[in-house]
């Protein structure tokens, strides 16, 4: 059997890390073609319809450049921030089940350079100056920050089946304290750019180290407008006790409290994240473990949710930058023909920044505009400063009604296309949430059912199942969770193994002799035929797979 078109997967070690899904003529998958296809409309409708009312109204000194089609079409991209030794280097090895190029741990400031970790064909690190002029990376714009960040910038690409669909940005880590030493470069405007980008971003905090410093306090506010998109990780949750750790989540909110002031509670994500491939931490704590492995859980699956809902919330964040755009032209429109026609121009121009938030109540009065789609006043006089009104062109109306009908048509349009449970969330389906839930694998410990008919699967929340699940996802039976025993046989005889061979492996993985495989069994039989193609023994393999399940004394 052998894999076609996009079914041929990219491989590591030798091992499939993708499998046979069904594809159309085009050699696409259902879920593959509406991201591509969606991704075309958007770059097509941006590109005609929005960034024209950018580049007319200097949109970029305000917000952000132009966006390329390249990051519209990139990749979902998750962002992480911390203070030093907060793990965040350590979390994205957990995630990937290995390291990536460049990366190093300690419990001193290590990660000094932004790192984005992505899919390749094989392990290297690309500069940053090459990866923001490389045509086929979605970081060009990262050139307005100058040479001092690029020579703190790379790009560290991995054959890993994590990074098939997401990128995962690493920052170096945040200094404590109130007084730093300069960086070089403007450090909270790059972290601006990134969140803008980012379909997640994880702010993870120290069980043992809660101060929020200075340039933290800033790099958070750079996330305003992006508050949908954070998510808090409070790691190194096993080093406490239940009451210690009582108190550490309370004196972390009061923290946030000061920084986030906002009335709605981010979600926090409590959890020791640490690669399976180190030994984990001595003396911990028992009496936490059923309650992180369950927060782990949710915290992997929002990330799991991210490259499904891709399409959608490319969609999500054109509309909200097409908002602004729209907003931002009938602001600097109002302000340019609120000026004489000859003479005192510089004077009412003073006047008007004086009282920008009185300027503001006019433009929303007379353009009907939602006051929660205007800037910050303060920040916007700040940035009106270095321009002269004057100099700014008069509201287009064509602009502003091609603008509308890519917010009236265009977008609506596009969203029919989704499934209407996909446009009714960005999360996975009422039925995956609902599952009951189980500890992870070590540092705790990992169990499995199959008696279950909701199939809970201890091992769905290791991140070195990930690529099995993605795969099961798409060939099982959606409402009964399971996989044929024609869809997974295909799959297996892909591996090349002979028959005999296979038909010890199905005999092991289908315990129940039901002729089709859960989730649990699935993972089993792909584990199997992996540490079989890398030499070992049926019978070698077997007990090594059961025990990285925690299935050895469960049912056999």
């Amino acid at each position: 059997m052998s894999f076609k078109g996009k079914e041929a997967a990219s491989t590591r070690n030798g091992t499939p890390s993708g499998s046979a899904v069904k594809v159309g003529a085009d050699g696409l998958t259902a879920e593959e073609r509406l991201y591509q296809e969606t991704v075309v409309e958007l770059q097509k409708t941006y590109a005609k319809k929005i960034k024209p009312l950018e580049q007319s109204y200097c949109f970029e000194g305000f917000h952000s450049a132009p966006l390329t089609a390249q990051d519209i079409g990139s990749k979902p991209m998750v962002l992480l921030l911390g203070q030093y030794s907060t793990g965040k280097t350590t979390f994205v090895e957990y995630l990937l089940g290995e390291s990536y190029p460049g990366a190093h741990v300690g419990i001193e400031p290590t990660t000094d350079r932004f790192v984005a970790i992505m899919g390749g064909p094989e392990p290297k690190v690309i500069p940053g100056h090459a990866a923001a002029v490389s045509g086929d990376l979605p970081f060009s714009g990262l050139t307005k920050f100058g040479t001092k960040f690029l020579s703190r910038f790379q790009v560290s690409q991995l054959n890993n089946p994590l990074l098939q669909n997401l990128t995962i940005v690493d920052t170096p880590g945040i200094l404590s304290g109130s007084k730093q030493v300069q960086r070089g470069y403007d450090f909270v405007s790059v972290i601006s750019w990134f969140a803008e980008r980012s379909d997640l971003i994880l702010l993870l905090f120290d069980s043992y180290k809660l101060d929020i410093s200075d340039e933290f306090k800033q790099a958070i506010q750079a996330t305003r407008g992006h508050e949908d998109k954070v998510r808090i990780v409070l790691n190194k949750c096993d080093q406490v006790s239940q009451q210690q750790l009582m108190r550490v989540y309370g004196a972390m909110m009061w923290a946030l409290g000061k920084v986030i002031p906002t009335p709605e509670v981010n979600r926090v994500y409590l959890g020791s994240f640490w690669p399976q491939y180190k030994s984990p931490l001595p003396n911990t704590f028992s009496d936490n473990t059923e309650l992180l492995a369950q927060e782990q859980r949710d915290l992997l699956r929002d990330l799991r949710s991210i490259p499904k809902n891709a399409a959608l919330r490319r969609v999500n964040e054109i509309v909200k930058r097409a908002r602004q755009a729209r907003v931002h032209a009938h602001i600097i429109g109002h302000l340019r023909s609120e000026l004489p026609a000859v003479f005192g121009k510089s004077k009412k121009a003073k006047e008007m920044l004086e009282d920008l938030p009185g300027e503001f109540r006019k433009i929303q009065v007379r353009y009907n505009l939602p006051p929660g789609d205007f800037p910050n006043p303060d920040a916007f006089k700040r940035d009106l400063e270095a321009f002269k009104i004057a100099e700014f062109n008069k509201l287009s109306q064509k602009l502003i009604s091609n603008a509308d009908d890519a917010l009236a048509v265009d977008f609506p349009r596009l969203m029919q296309k989704f499934p209407t449970d996909a446009r009714r969330s960005l999360d996975i389906a009422d039925d995956d949430v609902a599952k009951p839930l189980e500890p992870t694998p070590p540092p705790y410990s990992a169990m499995s059912s199959r008696s279950s008919s909701r199939n809970p699967f201890g091992a769905g929340d290791n991140p070195a199942a990930l690529q099995y699940l993605g795969v099961f996802v798409r060939e099982s039976d959606p409402k009964r969770k399971v996989i044929d025993g024609a869809s997974a046989g295909r799959l297996l005889g892909d591996s090349g193994l002979g028959r005999e061979v296979l038909r010890r492996v199905w005999e092991i993985a289908d315990w129940d002799g039901r002729g089709e495989l859960d989730q649990v069994q699935f993972e089993v039989a792909m584990r199997l035929c992996e540490r079989i193609k890398n030499g070992a023994s049926v019978e070698d393999a077997k007990p090594a797979v059961l025990a990285e399940l925690g299935l050895a004394n469960r049912f056999y």
